[in-house]
């Protein structure tokens, strides 16, 4: 039914993992192939590609439904959907920065001090353009194929770049003086594709899968028994995704709790458990939790 297309590059592994978490695995013959299959009636095809291209091929109909970030939905002025953000990764737990930045000691510390014809160097050459039109300053952008923090102040005048901290940048010796856009990664759709009820269905299948896999991420569920005289402390004490889940023993004065939790409180909040009088503690892991 659906075309599906997954970034090549830095994020592929994390993007496979969160696919195989959500049990879309994708099966490819090679490392280095770039088609593959899911064994899942909603999913036709799979091709990976590199994330520059994937919004044009999403809005083009050659494909469905892709993950790419913002930032190469926005250059290229792609009209998809956005189902949502995916924070699956390092790369994509924070947003990035596409940024415009000046060498440090310039006297510019603003758009509004830069000249018509100032030379300005950027992978993100139409994003670039269109915000220097909006700003009514008449640039010249030349693409940079990488290394373009490099280029100033010999070649150009100014770069527009992506960052996440602006740190590389300022140990350029440049200073962001403006923020063009942030990007984080997202799952986005065909809006032809998107506006067929059977399709969009299974879109929000498929997103459903994913954010309910990277919700589990990082939590744990805990089950408990405890009597009833020492519930209210342990209720007390015990971290819940909502409320905990408390059910009445059958045949005695106590009670079974169980409730989601952090991974990373776990090696506290056992032993804290146990002095407040609970007994028979499981911890168990998590594949997905879908609200």
């Amino acid at each position: 039914m659906l075309k599906l297309v997954l970034p090549k590059g830095s994020l592929e592994r994390a993007t496979l993992d969160l696919f195989e978490a959500a049990d879309l695995a994708v099966q490819r013959s090679s490392k280095v192939d770039y088609r593959g299959t899911v064994d899942d009636p909603r999913i036709d095809e799979v091709r990976i590609l590199r994330p520059q291209e994937i919004a044009r091929y999403v809005a083009e109909g050659i494909f469905d439904l892709g993950i790419t970030g913002r930032d190469w939905i926005e250059e290229p002025a792609c009209d998809v959907v956005s189902l949502g953000e995916l924070h699956y990764s390092k790369a994509t737990a924070r947003p990035v920065q596409v940024v415009l930045a000046v060498p440090a000691d310039s006297p510019v510390k603003r758009v509004e001090d830069l000249h018509d014809g100032v030379r300005v160097s950027t992978e993100y050459p139409e994003l670039t353009r269109r915000f220097f039109e909006s700003r009514g300053i008449a640039a010249d952008i030349r693409l940079s194929y990488g290394a373009t923090e490099a280029k100033v102040p010999d070649i150009v005048d100014a770069v527009v770049d992506l960052t996440e901290t602006g740190r590389a940048l300022r140990a350029a010796g440049l200073e962001p003086i403006e923020t063009i856009l942030t990007s984080f990664t997202e799952l986005i759709a065909n809006r032809a594709a998107y506006e067929e009820p059977a399709k969009r269905h299974a879109m929000t299948q498929l997103h459903t899968l994913l954010q309910g896999a990277l919700e589990a991420r990082g939590k744990v569920l805990v089950k408990l028994n405890v009597a009833e005289s020492d519930l209210d402390r342990v209720i007390r004490i015990l971290p819940s995704l909502k409320s905990p889940t408390v059910s009445k023993l059958f045949g005695n004065d106590a009670y079974a709790v169980e409730t989601v939790v952090a991974k990373s409180e776990i090696n506290t909040l056992i032993p804290a458990l146990k002095d407040a009088g609970a007994s028979d503690i499981i911890e168990l892991a998590l594949a997905k939790i879908v609200h």
